[in-house]
């Protein structure tokens, strides 16, 4: 706890409180906007808004990972785009339920990181090497995979509902409910079990406190969203994965041997670290999230195509976590910056598109943001080297 607001300052200049950061710049965008437009911020296009982060957000997930090791995954955005087609073609194509089509597309995606990270770790190439290679071959069995049709129609309700559910008020607000407390019972618990072992632990008025900032937006978001079609379960789909790798990394052993890898290998190695299946282990999980962006982006679209996991896709699934303060030297950042990242890129773009920006104007604005946050990120890993 900073002892006085110079204190605060010089924590906050080196990185400390990456998510103030970011949503402070979430503030100032939503203004803006705002300001510069009066649907910005209406409950129709927020809950849009919501539509639109969920499959970058999940595809995010795992990049967060993959940034905790210091390393980089080209192929996030491609590999999306394959097993959503393979989930298209093997419903549509060859009348595969839909539930088994879309594990199958989820495993395919699990496979594919397995092998990257295996040629990664086993033969010790650099990993932007290795997933710039596979944007390159995963586009072409995309392109195999869809065969001459090109272009494959999704009508199977399972596979729709996914973006195209939205859950009555009631609902809604029972979430809403469940998410605070467990958000509530894991914060009291995991002061309590320090407490027990000895360690500092926050004061019991702070930990209230961090319930308090958690559960009024997320109060706020479903009202917001019931003033129009109520809570999407894409939303929720969303938040469930943040949380549910959130736990993964800061409270499990294989989370603690993540950022350990990434902090410093050999020192990680030395400590008896399987680095070679940290690594492996995050590259599959990585791809496994692609692939759920991928079929959450298809379910969205109704369909598939050859631009599936094309565009700016990988540059926003990338942009989000960075900006949100997962570091790109790996070791530093949370994965609640996959959320807060999507939100701030889904924000920038949805309101350009109500202001009806084009293409290249959208295209520089999304790269300034990125090279920015890079250049932050950048001067507060040298503060806290010198610090």
């Amino acid at each position: 706890m900073p002892r006085s607001p110079r204190e605060f300052l010089r924590r906050f200049s080196q990185g400390e409180y990456g998510s103030l950061r970011v949503l402070i710049t979430l503030a100032v965008i939503w203004i803006i906007f705002g300001l510069a437009h009066d649907r910005f911020l209406s409950a129709v296009n927020l809950t849009n808004l919501s539509l639109q982060i969920a499959g970058i957000g999940l595809i995010s997930v795992g990049v967060v990972l993959v940034l905790l090791l210091g390393e980089i995954d080209l192929s996030v955005a491609i590999v999306s785009g394959l097993c959503a087609a393979i989930m298209a073609v093997l419903n549509v194509k060859h009348g595969w339920s839909p539930v088994l089509a879309v594990l199958v597309a989820i495993a395919a995606g699990l496979a594919i990181g397995t092998f990257q990270g295996f040629v990664h770790t086993r033969f010790g190439i650099p990993s932007f090497v290795v997933t710039l290679a596979g944007l390159l071959g995963w586009q072409g069995a995309l392109l195999w995979v869809l065969g001459d049709t090109g272009t494959v129609n999704l009508n199977a309700a399972f596979i729709v509902d996914l973006a195209g559910t939205f859950f009555d008020d009631v609902v809604g607000w029972i979430i809403a409910a469940a998410l605070i407390a467990v958000y509530a019972a894991v914060a009291l618990a995991g002061r309590r079990e320090r407490l027990k072992a000895g360690l500092d632990a926050l004061p019991a008025g702070l930990v209230v406190a961090r319930i308090v900032a958690v559960a009024i937006p997320v109060l706020l978001t479903v009202w917001i969203v019931n003033q129009d079609r109520g809570l999407p379960l894409a939303l929720v789909i969303l938040v469930g994965f943040v949380i549910l790798f959130d736990y993964v990394t800061q409270r499990t052993r294989f989370g603690r041997h993540v950022y350990a890898v990434g902090g410093n290998e050999e020192a990680a190695r030395r400590a008896g670290i399987r680095v070679g299946r940290v690594r492996v282990a995050v590259f599959a999980l990585a791809s496994m999230m692609a692939a759920c962006g991928g079929i959450m982006l298809a379910s969205r679209l109704l369909a598939v195509n050859q631009s599936s996991g094309g565009s700016d896709l990988l540059l926003l699934s990338i942009a989000g976590p960075v900006i949100a303060g997962t570091s790109l030297f790996g070791g530093r950042g949370r994965v609640w910056s996959a959320l807060l990242g999507a939100l701030v890129i889904g924000s920038i773009s949805n309101g350009m598109d109500l202001l009806a920006y084009s293409s290249d104007t959208k295209f520089m604005v999304t790269g300034a943001v990125l090279l920015g946050a890079v250049v932050v990120d950048a001067a507060t890993s040298r503060r806290r080297r010198r610090a």
